[in-house]
């Protein structure tokens, strides 16, 4: 019995401290969850959008009409929202076109390519479709590494290439070929329109926005760094003896680490509509410009950094 009872403590103390560690690690996880939305807020209204676009979508299976129309193709459009819907407007229509044109596009050439290998009889099927397959897998892909048709329309090449071998591959006839389209082609058009009218009514991110907001805190930070240099570079040593604990040397730093925020911003913004300052036109090469002169002139910073320290060393 005593023993019985030993093993029972030992189980309960078990169970104790795994429920505190547990514990322990659900509060360190609120907290980080906490730091990050406070960090930018933005982040904890992209999510509601994401679960609201999502509910309204999932709605297709619950009324009746459209599921009788879509049937089971209904997943599709719960499968965009997940895919396209993103942080900025101008990376979630840039996605959303490139999904709906790719699976349009593909789609009806997968089915011309089906077509015509059904036409080669039984035998010949396999080995035309195959052909047909590795051509356009081929084509596509190497297409992908024109550095214009990846920044703009890579995702539209790859889903390309999925829905060209969906189509092709498939044992359906002619007309339940096209008609398994319509459907698909149709539910992502639902799901990409649901994406973009949320994604602009409420609360818009704008890629074009958060690119003007940082080069403009880049041209601040090199701005802080000349003023800071010529003070300090005509310091005697006492005075920067005295005034360790400045940080204006290390703003340049943030510019060397924001080359490639500022490309894949720019290619969302070159998807988005007017909005803000400019309704028209937005001139993002030019900002592109000002940046790629802000990186460049970040590296001679670089040098004048390392020529301040070894100033203050010879002293």
């Amino acid at each position: 019995m005593e023993m019985e009872c030993d093993e029972k403590v030992r189980v309960w103390r078990r169970m104790s401290l795994w429920v505190k560690s547990l514990f322990a690690k659900l509060v360190e996880i609120g907290k980080k969850a906490k730091a990050l939305g406070k960090d930018d807020p933005r982040r904890v209204i992209h999510a509601l959008k994401l679960g609201l676009t999502l509910t309204i979508v999932s709605l297709l299976y619950y009324y009746k009409p459209l599921y009788d129309n879509f049937g089971v193709s209904a997943m599709w459009a719960v499968m965009t929202v997940v895919v396209v819907l993103e942080f900025s407007v101008g990376a979630t229509l840039g996605k959303g076109l490139n999904r709906a044109f790719a699976t349009l596009f593909a789609g009806g050439l997968g089915a011309g390519a089906h077509h015509l290998a059904a036409l080669s009889g039984h035998v010949g099927q396999p080995i035309i479709t195959s052909i047909f397959v590795f051509l356009t897998a081929c084509t596509l892909t190497f297409m992908r590494f024109f550095p214009s048709i990846k920044a703009k329309y890579d995702y539209g090449m790859m889903i390309s290439i999925l829905s060209f071998s969906l189509v092709s591959i498939s044992g359906l006839r002619d007309d339940e070929i096209f008609l398994l389209l319509q459907k698909r082609v149709s539910t992502i058009f639902l799901g990409v329109c649901v994406c973009l009218i949320i994604s602009i009514s409420i609360s818009p991110f704008w890629a074009g926005q958060d690119l003007h907001n940082r080069i403009a805190l880049n041209i601040e930070y090199l701005a802080l760094f000349f003023e800071g240099y010529g003070s300090e570079y005509f310091k005697t040593l006492q005075d920067r003896e005295a005034n360790k604990d400045e940080n204006f040397s290390q703003l340049y730093k943030s510019i060397l680490k924001s080359s490639g925020i500022e490309d894949t911003l720019y290619n969302f913004a070159r998807w988005e509509p007017g909005h803000g300052c400019f309704q028209f036109r937005h001139p993002w090469k030019q900002y592109l410009k000002i940046g790629s002169l802000t990186y460049q002139c970040a590296f001679r910073v670089d040098a004048l950094h390392r020529n301040l320290h070894s100033n203050v060393q010879f002293q």
